[in-house]
């Protein structure tokens, strides 16, 4: 496709999407990780990103470097604290949804994806935090086949977002948009 008909897809998905959606970043501390997350963001228009614990720095070159010019299009907040990120997060009218493998979690196609929801994702070591899993108002997991028992943080937040907007976008017809040749 020529760069004018990718625009003109773009915009028309644009219209086509009315719910807010955020994301909370917790301790992800390789640059490239969070570089592939800020890409991913400005992708799926992601409203608001905060940060928290030890993530790393939007500015960190290396993160620069994966996210390409995308950190500039996404609004994005380094708060102290998970529970002032999750109160931020509250006071901007987001539901918050934590993506974990964890105790009493659903499956991401049953997680409540509703509009104006905050994702949430932790630390690629250990995941998100006991007070971030305690402090959601659910939790989701992506199911898994094969033999390995878990993805990167920034694969798994694409993941996560590609769901988010695919559930409210389900109701539109994507084949009269459907791109045409090469």
């Amino acid at each position: 496709m020529r760069p004018t008909d990718v625009k003109r897809l773009n915009r028309q998905w644009r219209r086509r999407t009315e719910g807010r959606l955020a994301l909370l970043v917790e301790s992800v501390t390789q640059p490239y990780n969070l570089g592939s997350i800020l890409r991913t963001c400005a992708t799926f228009g992601v409203d608001q990103l905060w940060l928290t614990g030890n993530s790393a720095d939007p500015d960190d070159p290396k993160v620069g470097k994966t996210a390409l010019g995308t950190a500039a299009k996404v609004p994005h907040t380094r708060l102290s604290t998970t529970a002032e990120a999750l109160d931020a997060a509250r006071a901007d009218g987001y539901k918050v949804v934590a993506v974990e493998l964890a105790k009493g979690a659903v499956p991401l196609h049953a997680a409540p994806l509703e509009p104006d929801v905050c994702l949430a994702v932790g630390a690629e070591d250990h995941g998100c935090s006991p007070a971030l899993l305690a402090g959601a108002d659910a939790v989701t997991y992506i199911p898994q086949i094969g033999r390995v028992g878990s993805l990167n943080v920034a694969v798994a937040t694409a993941i996560a977002l590609a769901e988010a907007r695919r559930r409210e976008w389900a109701t539109f017809d994507g084949e009269a948009d459907a791109p045409v040749g090469n």
